[in-house]
């Protein structure tokens, strides 16, 4: 079992003195943005409060503080040290992930029992054990997956790109370092080649003990595995050799990031033979995010010079509880994202490849579905010929 220090959360101690809150002392580490402060006079009470991306409040292995709090007492809960006439319940051993990036809200799951804490060179990783959603993975104190829901964003990343082109064979995986999408990749049986680069070895073997059901994409061998950053290895690659390139980015997207950059985008075009596609997620239609998903869908069609499209997916454990998908075809045999032409649903289709089960949330009529946007999110999104 890891060091249960190790998450960086800041823990602060607080004491209930004359009516007023104060921080005894503290721990340094990730930034503060909120705490969980009990409600009790003169009593002194260790609590965790969140890091700059979502930390881990009130769970057990950490500092014991589900004993701590199960009297359940009231607790405050607050963006900054003024808000102190806010309160509700308390929630002892529950996880919450609460990030400036999604200001104003925060999701909470109960904890189990906390599986795994550790932290590679580049970033620290927890598992846990939940009581609704089954095994959760945090990355960086954010939430990453869940075994409950993992279904819909994996088979949804992967499979509308595949099923818009005829036979695709050779593969490339940028980050997916869980192993999902490599095992629905592996469902179609005319790929031949699979490259993946993910940048941290340790997170794949933390997958591949706490989720195999998941991590079994590596067992596939049509896959090679790059321990390398995604954006160098495209820049040593040949071009004009991929029929699909996939993108699974860490969260929070922003426009600044490399993967959103021209340099970037150019990259992959060169990457892809004619009429390949490109699939990378593009975030939630409900948000007023700094990534401006028309923008770059206005870059990418000068770009790519192909067909671009916007798709979207019900995560539940996924802030705003949907995610989206930017689709993009090079200059080529044309490509309508909308209408797959390579059918995968396991009523069609027996190959499981190395997955233990059938599809569990793709279809066909969910891959047309997933392009219908609301109204308001049709003027954050331009639509192609095919609208």
């Amino acid at each position: 079992m890891a060091d249960h220090n190790v998450l960086k959360s800041k823990v602060v101690r607080t004491k209930k003195l004359m009516g007023t809150t104060s921080v005894v002392s503290s721990a340094i580490s990730m930034n503060s943005y909120a705490k969980i402060l009990r409600k009790e006079d003169h009593d002194e009470v260790f609590v965790v409060s969140n890091g700059e991306k979502g930390s881990v409040s009130a769970h057990k292995p950490v500092i014991s503080s589900a004993e701590i709090l199960a009297d359940n007492k009231d607790i405050y809960y607050s963006g900054d040290d003024h808000d102190h006439d806010l309160k509700h319940p308390s929630i002892p051993g529950w996880f919450a992930e609460d990030s400036p990036i999604w200001p104003g809200q925060a999701h909470f799951l109960k904890v189990e029992k906390i599986l795994f804490q550790g932290s590679s060179k580049y970033q620290s990783m927890m598992v846990f054990q939940s009581s609704a959603y089954g095994r959760v993975f945090v990355l960086d104190g954010a939430l990453q997956l869940t075994e409950k829901d993992e279904c819909s964003y994996q088979e949804m990343i992967t499979h509308l790109p595949l099923c818009s082109i005829p036979n695709p064979k050779k593969i490339l995986l940028l980050g997916g370092g869980d192993g999902g999408i490599l095992r629905e990749i592996s469902r179609h049986s005319s790929v031949e080649q699979i490259d993946i680069c993910e940048i941290d070895s340790m997170l794949i073997d933390v997958y591949k003990e706490f989720f195999p059901d998941i991590a079994v994409g590596y067992e596939d061998p049509r896959v090679s595995l790059h321990i390398t950053d995604g954006i160098a290895f495209l820049e040593s690659s040949s071009g004009g050799n991929y029929d699909a390139i996939i993108v699974d980015a860490f969260d929070p997207l922003r426009p600044d990031h490399d993967l959103f950059k021209t340099s970037f985008f150019e990259m992959v075009v060169k990457a892809l033979r004619p009429g390949g596609v490109l699939c990378i997620q593009a975030e939630s239609i409900w948000f007023d995010s700094q990534l401006d998903i028309e923008q770059i869908a206005t870059k990418c069609r000068q770009i790519f010079k192909g067909s671009v499209e916007y798709a979207w997916t019900i995560v539940p454990t996924y802030p705003s509880g949907v995610i989206g998908f930017l689709l993009c075809s090079s200059e080529g045999p044309s490509v309508n994202f909308k209408s797959p032409i390579n059918p995968i649903d396991h009523h069609l289709n027996e190959s499981f490849g190395v997955a233990k089960a059938p599809l569990k949330f793709y279809n066909s009529e969910i891959h047309s579905a997933s392009f219908c946007l609301p109204s308001f999110a049709k003027k954050k999104v331009i639509e192609d010929e095919y609208s």
